[in-house]
This record gives C-alpha cells, structure tokens and sequence, in this order.
C-alpha cells in the first residue's frame, strides 16, 4: 500500500513538472512571437509595382488571424459582389515573424465565376504586438486554373480593439 502511493506521488509530481515545462515552453513561444498575431487587425493594403517598388493604389481591409492557425480576411480593394472573403492559414516562423496565404474565388459583374486569387505574405510584428508591415504577392488564376496575372503589395496593420 505505501509504495502505491509512493508512486502515485512521483506521477503527480512528474506530470505537474511535465505540465509546467509545457506551459511555460508555451508562454516563452508568445513572448518570442508566436501566436502574438491571433486577433482582428486593420489593414492599409498597397498594390505595388513589383518593378519600382512604386505604390499604385491603396485601400483598406480587415484580417483575423484566428488561433490553430486560420486566417479571413475581408477587403474594400475589390467590390464584395466580385469575390468571396479570402480564407486561409497563417503560421509563426522566427521571432516576430509570420507567414500567412489566403485564397478568393473572383466574378463578374454577370455572377459567373471567373477564377480565384492567391495572396502570399510575410509579416513582420513588432515588439507591441500591436502593428504589423508585411510584404508579398497576389497570383489571379483563370476559372481553368492558369496563370493570368502577377502582383506585389504590402501592407501596415494595426491591432483592432475595444
């Protein structure tokens, strides 16, 4: 009976310390970065010269990146009657630095479905967690699936809250 609760004992205590590595291991990521970008932000979105760098047109959106590693966003850049809300998945990389993609399915003005786009970014938090700029690249596809246009943005984000 007493080495039952002797052991009993020692795997308590184990899991206790194997709970407290896991939690503070986790707490230490969120310090570092990860997980930081969770929450609504409002973005100012820059479609780009992919050559000159040069800003061609801005507008606004609004991004969720949601815990698990999924991300919406829904923008003022293109009229909501031609394309769906962007769907798709975002994912902590080094430090402050995240990686997100997120697809829309575009249409005409008639409603027939004309293909979809694919957006591409790398962000870049800052220490607040409460602004990010990112960078990347907008691929539109044919309904067929091909390739029909390229382009580059960026863009400056700040955390929407109460």
């Amino acid at each position: 009976m007493k080495k039952q609760i002797v052991r009993t004992l020692l795997m308590v205590a184990t899991l206790g310390l194997v709970t407290s590595f896991a939690v503070s291991g986790c707490a230490q990521s969120r310090q570092r970065g990860g997980g930081r970008i969770e929450g609504t932000w409002e973005v100012q979105v820059s479609i780009i010269n992919c050559q000159t760098g040069g800003v061609i047109r801005s507008f606004p959106s609004l991004t969720m990146f949601m815990q698990g590693g999924t991300v919406i966003d829904s923008t003022s850049g293109m009229p909501q009657q031609l394309k769906t809300p962007g769907q798709g998945v975002w994912a902590h990389t080094t430090d402050n630095n995240y990686a997100f993609r997120f697809k829309n399915f575009n249409f005409d003005a008639a409603n027939n479905y004309t293909g979809y786009t694919i957006i591409r970014h790398e962000a870049n938090l800052d220490v607040s967690g409460d602004s990010y700029t990112s960078s990347g690249t907008a691929e539109t596809y044919a309904a067929n699936g091909n390739l029909i246009m390229n382009g580059c943005s960026s863009t400056v984000a700040t955390r929407f809250g109460l």
